[in-house]
């Protein structure tokens, strides 16, 4: 009898692993304009796995940008970091060292054996990358909304991605130089919604920032940390793509055929007779608001959109005629 259910039970198994079936669907950087999936440079590839009812079984979503011959993965979340302490953070002139492919909401800490601590922060508003350098003795009970670039505390060093919200023109920052991280602009508290700094706020100390990112005290005393990091907020292309997948497992896929409510108006009115989101003069190109979530993701995800109804177009579930193209 047992060896009888165990038979059944493993031939239960096989049968669901094999109703389920991957499909493929792709969006690409110019093909609004024309070019070709086949010349693109930058692409969004989903990997769907459905079961014979259409139950979303899996979901794979990747960011891939063209380097020479080679498809880079921009969703990869390894990176490689480097601290010279003996460099002082300022406008091109960064503390860091880092190799990864992605930046978005990157964050980085380290502490040597002085005491002295540097912290990184991928401002996700402007994109740039802000540092700060403490040594031992600093005031790490200041709270963060004193942490700002009037006082000399943290500096803005480098770019890292010309498509933030607010655009900082020949690095002038001096409509924000009394601003901290937290309050840039009225989106800022996205930093403080998600992720490994969620609960911060402004009235939060500067060690508390620190302890967040992974730096201990004794006292208040920082101790030796190699370099450590991350991603912040809902955690980069990566953390976002996990989010997505987190939403869409287990639903199913002939109900959910898109990423995003297309009937809703402000949406509705900006895809052409095409089929092309964000090509209507004067009407939106971001289909979210850049810190509520839409299918778990916190990115502007109308391109993710389109390269999952592009797995639905292959499983026969929606037409080509319905997908539409997302902004890239």
């Amino acid at each position: 009898m047992k060896k009888t259910f165990i038979l059944a039970a493993i031939l239960s198994l096989s049968t669901t692993l094999m109703a389920a079936k991957t499909y493929t669907g792709y969006s690409w950087k110019g093909e609004s304009k024309g070019e070709t999936l086949e010349k693109a440079s930058e692409k969004i590839e989903t990997k769907l796995t459905l079961a014979d009812d259409g139950t979303i079984k899996d979901i794979k979503m990747d960011f891939l940008v063209k380097k020479g011959d080679n498809w880079i993965k921009r969703n990869d979340p390894k990176a490689e970091v480097a601290v010279d302490f003996t460099k002082n953070p300022s406008m091109n002139n960064s503390v860091f060292t880092v190799k990864t492919a992605d930046m978005m909401s990157f964050y980085a800490v380290a502490a040597d054996k002085n005491g002295d601590v540097a912290l990184m922060i991928v401002d996700p508003i402007t994109r740039y990358q802000f540092e700060a350098k403490f040594d031992k003795n600093f005031n790490f009970n200041m709270p963060i909304k004193d942490m700002t670039m009037a006082k000399g505390i943290i500096h803005p060093t480098k770019l890292t991605s010309s498509s933030g919200m607010v655009k900082i023109k020949d690095n002038d920052f001096s409509k924000v130089a009394d601003k901290n991280i937290f309050n840039i602009h009225s989106f800022s508290h996205v930093l403080g919604d998600y992720g490994v700094f969620k609960g911060l706020t402004e009235d939060s100390t500067v060690k508390e920032l620190l302890e967040k990112a992974g730096i201990t005290f004794k006292g208040n005393l920082p101790q030796v940390s190699m370099p450590k990091y991350g991603f912040a907020a809902n955690g980069g292309w990566d953390g976002n793509y996990q989010a997505i997948a987190k939403y869409l497992i287990g639903k199913n896929a002939k109900e959910v055929k898109s990423l995003i409510n297309w009937s809703t108006p402000r949406y509705a009115k900006a895809v052409n007779e095409n089929g092309v989101f964000g090509a209507v003069a004067g009407a939106t190109r971001t289909a979210q608001d850049s810190y509520d979530t839409i299918s778990g993701a916190t990115i502007r995800i109308s391109r993710e959109s389109t390269s999952y109804q592009r797995a639905l177009v292959e499983a026969g579930i929606i037409k080509e005629s319905e997908v539409i193209k997302g902004r890239f």
